[in-house]
């Protein structure tokens, strides 16, 4: 099986003449974007090892291991970071990552083949599941609800979805 990471934040600017960084953090809580242990760019070429100083408003203030002055730490302006999915805390119930939802099948529950969950997005108002459709550019966007996601198999690799009339 592939190795899988997970988007956890990105770097939005330098912060301060001593290198640290203002990182805009994806996690339940901010200060947990440190707590998984080194963060790679999106290639997965370069990690990173951050170390919290401050939560604010506008996000987390930290520290990376090697960055010593704002003009290295303005070079890693929009850094994607990320981890390996395995390092993150197992999901309960109806949690899921959306990593461990894309790539899944979709299928009707008559087992007719729907498509591939190409991306998971939210615009505010609840999880959408995008499906590309096979052979199609056209993709089908669902709410990630019980309505229209009937089953999530993540053993199987599968969704069971109902899509609108």
């Amino acid at each position: 099986m592939r190795q899988r990471r997970v988007l956890l934040g990105h770097i939005a600017g330098a912060h301060g003449i001593k290198g640290d960084v203002l990182v805009n953090t994806y996690t339940g809580e901010p200060q947990n974007i440190a707590a998984y242990g080194p963060l790679s760019d999106e290639k997965g070429q370069r990690t990173f090892t951050l170390r919290v100083r401050r939560v604010t408003a506008k996000g987390v203030i930290a520290s990376i291991d090697g960055i010593e002055d704002r003009t290295a730490a303005e070079a890693l302006k929009g850094t994607r970071l990320h981890v390996e999915r395995d390092k993150l805390p197992r999901t309960t119930g109806d949690e899921y990552y959306h990593a461990d939802l894309v790539g899944l099948s979709a299928v009707a529950s008559d087992g007719t083949p729907v498509g591939t969950v190409s991306a998971v997005h939210n615009f505010g108002a609840g999880d959408l599941i995008e499906i590309a459709r096979p052979g199609s550019r056209r993709t089908e966007l669902l709410p990630f609800t019980e309505a229209f996601v009937l089953e999530v198999d993540l053993d199987c690799g599968r969704l069971i979805v109902k899509l609108p009339e």
